[in-house]
């Protein structure tokens, strides 16, 4: 039986989707913000086949949600949305959305999007597998070394005592090496709250990883682009 995430802030839509799920023999969980969906998604997302989100939603919206899902999961997502336009639905698809479909829209169509888009991911099952068993549990970039299970890291064969958060932002770079990141891209995934522009927390952050990197490794691995964020340095 598979799991559908319902992401919609409009409770009456919401519960209409889910009870319509429920009766064709679907299992649903519920959830009315985009803060909340993004905190679930960073923690729990392999428990879902398939999430329904909506673009606009209160404190970040469906996109930021998609975006922030593509960088650690495949998992499925139709997006829905009242903006029947062409730009809109090319960007969700470029984002990683996998259908879309605009408001009003016919809850027996809704099934039949779910069950294609879920036929489609489905043969790659196989695949998915294989990528499972064979995928790293050590990331490494130059001189750094990552242990994930272990929640160790090593530069030059040097141990680093790291914050859980420091841990969390390196891995969020490691994992996506040629990816330049927002200040706000960076908060949000690893604080799972909204990033606020006064807020000094991810500098302080950044400054104390950046000191830590270098201590065995005279390489500066975390570049600044001025008034855009940062990103890992390139190696030559």
């Amino acid at each position: 039986m598979s799991k559908i995430l319902i992401i919609e802030d409009d409770k009456e839509i919401n519960n209409l989707i889910k009870l319509y799920l429920e009766e064709n023999s679907y299992t649903t969980e519920s959830v009315f913000d985009g803060m909340k969906a993004s905190k679930l998604l960073r923690e729990r997302a392999e428990e879902f086949d398939l999430a329904i989100l909506d673009i606009m939603l209160p404190f970040k919206s469906g996109d930021n949600v998609l975006s922030e899902l593509r960088t650690h999961s495949n998992l499925p997502v139709i997006m829905l949305s009242a903006k029947d336009l062409v730009h809109t639905k090319i960007d969700m698809i470029r984002l990683g959305a996998d259908d879309y479909m605009t408001k009003p829209f016919d809850l027996d169509e809704l099934i039949v999007r779910i069950e294609a888009v879920l036929r489609r991911s489905g043969q790659n099952e196989a695949f998915k597998e294989k990528v499972k068993d064979i995928a790293k549990d050590i990331l490494e970039y130059n001189n750094i070394k990552m242990d994930i299970n272990a929640k160790r890291v090593y530069v030059s064969e040097n141990e680093l005592e790291l914050t859980a958060k420091e841990f969390e932002i390196l891995e969020l770079f490691l994992n996506n090496p040629t990816k330049l990141f927002s200040k706000a891209n960076i908060y949000e995934s690893v604080w799972n709250e909204e990033y606020l522009v006064e807020d000094t927390t991810l500098k302080v952050h950044m400054s104390n990883l950046r000191s830590k990197l270098k201590k065995y490794d005279d390489f500066d691995y975390i570049e600044t682009v001025w008034g855009m964020g940062y990103r890992l340095r390139k190696i030559d």
